[in-house]
């Protein structure tokens, strides 16, 4: 994206506060002023990197992993959770990666996710005017400009909202801690304004992103943030990421090894020993399928992880879902209806 070169009207806006509600509104521009210049300054053009949106089956195999490090409780009170627990916003005091550069958190985010931007002259190389961002929770393309009543197209998303970490383990923390999870580049992400008000401060339990090709992704960087910050999951959340992560390939780190030699070994030693002493009764020794049965019973977990919804949980539609948080449902859960899943991907209220 390029800007138009001559003599145009330019509005300078101040610089954007933080997100907020519960992470649902991204930056607004309550102190905007405008100025006008008769000739455009010129700005400069660079091209931002864009996070990887593809998880292969070794990292979902890590990320299930250190799932399985991080404690399990239910949710601790919001009593007392504020914005403000967390620093000022988009602070650059702080000492994760981009702190003390100069620039605020914001723009270095939109910096790194934006693609073809132009930067303010004069301001460092840090306030982001225009770019283009390749969502990855929509996975949808995006203008971004810069000003009152545009900035708000693209937000940036706490890939662990704060209120959910405030709920979580992060009260236990001290204020600079949380002042660098409120910044730190590895839980932040440009993202469509609409999705990112959608999501609140929702946990993976009841939120993902609509980009499946994503969601692998997603859930990863969540366990990476709660593990690197000590916070803990709800059970239902726990059970939704293990979810998405076998849907990317990860298994249980017990399941692979025990189940490769109980059906690798019997079949080999049934095969091979007949083989040698009769080379031409090969055909005879129709016995071959006796290890058959052994490899069989191997399709029976299959129908175990689909019980039978429980009959006593009904939900009218996915409005009744959600007041009750029970949304996303998968299938096999409780009071999920066909009638719920739209696009029959088997979850049911996304």
């Amino acid at each position: 994206m390029s800007l138009i070169a001559g003599s145009v009207a330019v509005a300078a806006i101040a610089a954007l506060s933080a997100c907020g509600g519960d992470d649902v509104t991204a930056d607004t521009n309550p102190t905007a002023t405008s100025t006008t210049t008769s000739t455009a300054a010129p700005t400069t053009t660079t091209a931002g990197a864009k996070p990887a949106s593809a998880t292969t089956r070794e990292e979902a195999n890590t990320a299930l992993a250190a799932l399985g490090t991080l404690p399990v409780k239910g949710r601790a009170p919001k009593t007392g959770y504020g914005q403000e627990l967390f620093g000022s916003a988009w602070t650059d005091d702080v000492s994760v990666d981009g702190g003390h550069n100069g620039c605020d958190t914001r723009n270095d985010i939109l910096r790194r996710d934006l693609t073809h931007i132009t930067v303010k002259p004069g301001s460092n190389n840090c306030t982001v005017v225009t770019g283009t961002l390749n969502d990855a929770y929509t996975g949808t393309e995006i203008a971004f400009t810069r000003g009152e009543g545009t900035s708000t197209v693209v937000q940036i998303d706490h890939v662990v909202a704060l209120s959910d970490a405030w709920q979580k383990g992060a009260q236990q923390l001290d204020e600079v801690t949380r002042r660098n999870f409120a910044n730190d580049p590895r839980n932040l992400q440009a993202v469509a304004g609409p999705a990112n008000q959608q999501k609140s401060d929702g946990d993976a339990a009841t939120w993902l992103p609509s980009n499946k090709a994503y969601r692998c992704t997603y859930v990863s960087r969540q366990v990476e943030v709660k593990s690197a910050y000590s916070l803990w999951v709800t059970e239902a959340e726990r059970d939704a990421i293990a979810r998405v992560l076998g849907e990317c390939g990860a298994t249980a780190p017990a399941s692979a090894p025990a189940t490769a030699p109980a059906v690798a070994e019997p079949t080999a030693v049934a095969s091979n020993r007949p083989a040698r002493p009769q080379v031409s009764p090969e055909p005879a020794q129709a016995p071959a399928p006796a290890p058959a049965p052994l490899v069989a019973p191997a399709p029976d977990p299959a129908p175990a992880p689909a019980p039978a919804p429980s009959g006593g949980v009904y939900y009218k539609n996915c409005a009744a879902a959600r007041a009750a948080d029970a949304a996303p449902i998968y299938a096999g859960q409780p009071g999920y209806s066909s009638k719920l899943d739209r696009d029959g991907d088997g979850v049911a209220c996304e």
